[in-house]
């Protein structure tokens, strides 16, 4: 099982970030049907005033969960993803993706 943690990076405005969170919630219903997929999820920051608290503005988190990398690829080259990736290439900025794994294999 793979873990996915895919942090977007949106152009500042309320309009980009609304459109990148419409955008997710039209297709999280379809990618959550694919083969392999175990979980999908965006995260934004929960915005407090502790001082330990990390804040990325216009940045949110997708976490995903995958099978395997043969899933994880199959995902990406989907027409959904695809139309996803068009419709909010004017949005966002960058996306910085980890793929991992659990730490500890006794």
């Amino acid at each position: 099982m793979l873990t996915i943690i895919a942090e977007i990076q949106i152009r500042s405005g309320a309009k980009h970030y609304e459109n990148v969170c419409h955008a997710f919630k039209k297709i999280t219903p379809i990618v959550l049907l694919e083969k392999g997929c175990y979980g999908y999820e965006l995260l934004t920051d929960y915005l407090t005033e502790v001082d330990f608290q990390t804040k990325v503005p216009d940045s949110i988190t997708l976490l995903e969960h995958w099978e395997s990398m043969e899933h994880l690829n199959a995902h990406l080259k989907t027409a959904h993803m695809q139309a996803y990736q068009e419709q909010v290439k004017g949005d966002v900025i960058g996306v910085k993706i980890r793929i991992m794994q659990k730490g500890l294999h006794i």
